[in-house]
């Protein structure tokens, strides 16, 4: 594989809209699981960039287990994602879902998300790889660490080599919470390969009690960052309000995971 750490031994730091992630660079990306109307991603983003937040998160389209769920604002969400944007200096984060709105989405996106349910939609990674953006690719449910690699090379193939892996939590047989989160598959990534690894706890947990505890301890273990979900009012939110972060929780939460990355040798940059 062209990523293997014998063939790069530098690590590599992807750059997007002037946030550096990986090779000693620590970053916070924060905001909603899903972009719900102006006020509530606008006041988000403000929060969150004063809050020491690197890059904003927030889908514009969802995929949804269940067909009758939100599933985004679609193209609106994409114009107040770029608003946001605008407004805080964030660059942005957001998922491509179907390759038919890979223009609209490039046209707006700073990092190019492909979640864990698509890891191997192969003609999403290949269209994701074209618009020469930097993708997080996120390991799927069931997914070995090699297969997430072999997925991450389907956009590498494509020469665009800025690809961020996140650990999401995958399915095990355990039941008392929503997936089991891997962190030893992040030394182990950074065994393999030079790429960026990241952690998701919100969606591992499922609850958001959980979720800065395993954001600590993403950090401890060298992750180059993480992804969390943090909304205005969580309890009313359409999508995974359950895990999702209080506003007014976030800077202390940021805090508090900057600390331990710069004990783990991750640099943090300050707050916008």
């Amino acid at each position: 594989m062209t990523i293997v750490m014998n063939e790069e031994p530098r690590r590599k730091v992807v750059e997007a809209a002037g946030a550096r992630l990986g090779g000693g660079n620590f970053g916070i990306i924060a905001g909603p699981c899903t972009v719900e109307g102006r006020e509530m991603i606008l006041e988000t983003a403000r929060v969150v960039a004063d809050g020491g937040a690197t890059m904003l998160r927030g889908g514009a389209y969802k995929p949804r287990t269940s067909p009758h769920s939100f599933q985004g604002l679609g193209v609106e969400g994409l114009r107040l994602l770029q608003e946001a944007k605008e407004q805080t200096g964030l660059p942005v984060v957001t998922e491509l879902l179907d390759v038919r709105d890979a223009g609209h989405v490039a046209e707006v996106a700073d990092v190019v998300q492909i979640g864990a349910r698509n890891m191997q939609s192969y003609a999403l990674l290949t269209e994701a790889g074209r618009t020469g953006i930097p993708v997080l690719l996120k390991r799927g449910l069931s997914a070995t660490l090699e297969e997430l690699l072999m997925a991450a090379e389907y956009v590498l193939k494509e020469g665009n080599p800025n690809v961020i892996l996140c650990e999401r939590g995958i399915r095990t047989f355990e039941t008392a919470y929503r997936f089991t989160l891997d962190l030893l598959a992040v030394p182990a990534l950074k065994s393999m390969t030079n790429l960026p690894v990241i952690v998701d706890p919100s969606h591992a947990a499922g609850r958001r009690d959980w979720v800065e505890p395993m954001s600590l301890a993403a950090a401890a273990a060298g992750a180059d960052g993480v992804i969390v979900e943090v909304h205005p009012d969580p309890d009313s939110a359409l999508c995974d309000g359950k895990q999702s972060l209080a506003l007014d929780r976030f800077a202390g939460y940021s805090e508090r995971v900057r600390q331990v990355a710069q004990l783990a040798g991750g640099a943090v940059p300050a707050a916008l």
